[in-house]
């Protein structure tokens, strides 16, 4: 009982994190369209997406013009990704 639940959280963080870097993906490639900024799918990205990005930006300010807080969250969720699951499915699997 205990490892199947170990297993789900550790299933659902892997995919809430993978949702998550696809969404911050989405907002570079929209934002070298030029989108509407009114339009509901840029909103949502842009609320979903800046809370993270934003405090990365203010440390790492762009670099010829290229903002790298994508890039630099992108990683840090990887690592986190890496980490948190695979010790979650170790643990499962030693009980």
């Amino acid at each position: 009982m205990i490892k199947s639940m170990i297993l789900l959280i550790s299933n659902l963080l892997h995919i809430l994190l993978t949702l998550y870097v696809y969404m911050i993906i989405a907002r570079a490639v929209i934002s070298w369209l030029n989108p509407d900024p009114t339009h509901p799918a840029v909103r949502f990205l842009h609320r979903i997406t800046e809370p993270l990005l934003a405090p990365v930006r203010k440390l790492l300010p762009p670099i010829v013009g290229l903002d790298l807080s994508p890039v630099l969250i992108i990683m840090a969720i990887y690592l986190i990704d890496r980490i948190l699951v695979s010790t979650l499915r170790s643990f499962a699997y030693l009980n």
